[in-house]
């Protein structure tokens, strides 16, 4: 007996986990994707080529399983289902990436994953617009939840207009080459602005994608086949975007290399797979859960970009992201003190739902056909079939 309690209140305790291993989890992801991308863009790959390998081996890996898994509860397909899915296609797989990768160009791995930090601000916003998140300030929680974004985009814009001294990270040899590195930085910083500008314009990108993914989970609440969707439309329209951009039909060779390995993984683990465990969440949580967790990639990709890449971080963005995670995990407290109002409101609905009907068990003569006959009266209130 002792045994079933345990193994029923440790199951309780992963059901409640679960939203939250899978995000930290998807963060991982995220951080070995910014590594590998960044290696073979260097060595000389088409971003826009990369979307659509990528989103071609997320399809080839998710639909088998969306088609023999969701076989019997997926909704039927409308047009406005369609469109929906298709502008998700559009907004994430093409022009969130693209602008993504180029933007990482143009600056850093680092900086690139720092400056997705300001993501759950954004989503908080789109979301209070759409009318997913409710702000009422007479409440802590959601004072919480404002202040916090106001924090998170003041730590953004000091991230971004600040760049400061270089911080050697774990010692990771950023001593030698003195005058190697001052000729980069200064051609880099040609480019850095547009960079920024590119990698902000992601972000709102992304933050659309949550807002509609979170919509059209409503109309079509079957993740697997849903991300599967986004992927084969992904790489459609990936593909026409990349026909257009990219003349040299050399660019689309690609060989065992690190090249491979990045469509490979992106595909499967940051398309194929994160469509999937953002939409399960985003369908229990909503979106601005779902983009709580972007800082943890920060950190992660910071340590694996000055190991693998040698790459310098700036003392500005140190300190911009350091306010950044304190702003978001203001947001977040916020957001998780909505979770018990919510569920006390959907309990309220039911116990008025499931109401049993009330019946008079006082005892009336009735007369029928001449004959006194005694029984229970029901009272005139409204019977459920």
């Amino acid at each position: 007996m002792g045994d079933q309690k345990l193994c029923g209140a440790l199951g309780l305790v992963l059901t409640k986990l679960k939203p939250y291993l899978a995000m930290v989890s998807l963060q991982f992801g995220y951080a070995g994707m910014f590594i590998i991308t960044m290696v073979s863009l260097k060595r000389g790959m088409s971003h826009w080529v990369l979307v659509v390998y990528r989103h071609a081996v997320a399809t080839l890996a998710m639909a088998p399983f969306a088609l023999l898994l969701e076989r019997k509860i997926r909704p039927k397909m409308t047009i406005s289902i369609f469109l929906k899915i298709m502008l998700l296609g559009l907004l994430e797989p093409v022009f969130d990436q693209n602008l993504y990768y180029v933007g990482m160009q143009y600056t850093s791995a680092t900086f690139a994953s720092a400056t997705i930090n300001v993501l759950p601000a954004i989503t908080f916003i789109m979301a209070v617009i759409f009318r997913l998140e409710r702000v009422k300030m007479k409440q802590i929680h959601s004072v919480a939840k404002v202040v916090g974004t106001v924090i998170i985009v003041t730590g953004a814009m000091l991230m971004n207009l600040y760049k400061g001294p270089i911080v050697d990270i774990l010692f990771s040899g950023g001593g030698g080459g003195g005058n190697h590195h001052k000729h980069s930085s200064s051609s880099s910083a040609q480019h850095w602005t547009t960079g920024t500008i590119m990698l902000l314009s992601c972000v709102f990108g992304w933050s659309g994608f949550f807002i509609l993914q979170s919509i059209t989970l409503k109309e079509y609440p079957a993740e697997l086949s849903l991300a599967a969707l986004i992927c084969l439309l992904g790489m459609v329209e990936g593909g026409a975007v990349a026909l257009v951009m990219e003349r040299d039909m050399s660019a689309w060779v690609v060989g065992f290399d690190s090249r491979l390995l990045a469509a490979v993984y992106s595909g499967i683990v940051c398309s194929g797979i994160a469509y999937y465990l953002q939409s399960m969440v985003n369908k229990a949580r909503g979106p601005l859960f779902v983009s709580a967790f972007s800082p943890l990639c920060m950190i992660i990709t910071a340590i694996l970009g000055a190991l693998v890449l040698s790459e310098q971080v700036h003392l500005g963005s140190l300190i911009g992201a350091i306010i950044i995670v304190i702003g978001l995990y203001s947001v977040v407290w916020g957001k998780s003190k909505d979770q018990p109002s919510s569920m006390n409101s959907i309990t309220s609905e039911n116990g008025q739902s499931n109401e049993l009907p009330v019946v008079n068990t006082t005892k009336s003569s009735v007369k029928v056909g001449g004959d006194g006959i005694d029984g229970p009266v029901k009272s005139c209130l409204p019977q459920e079939p």
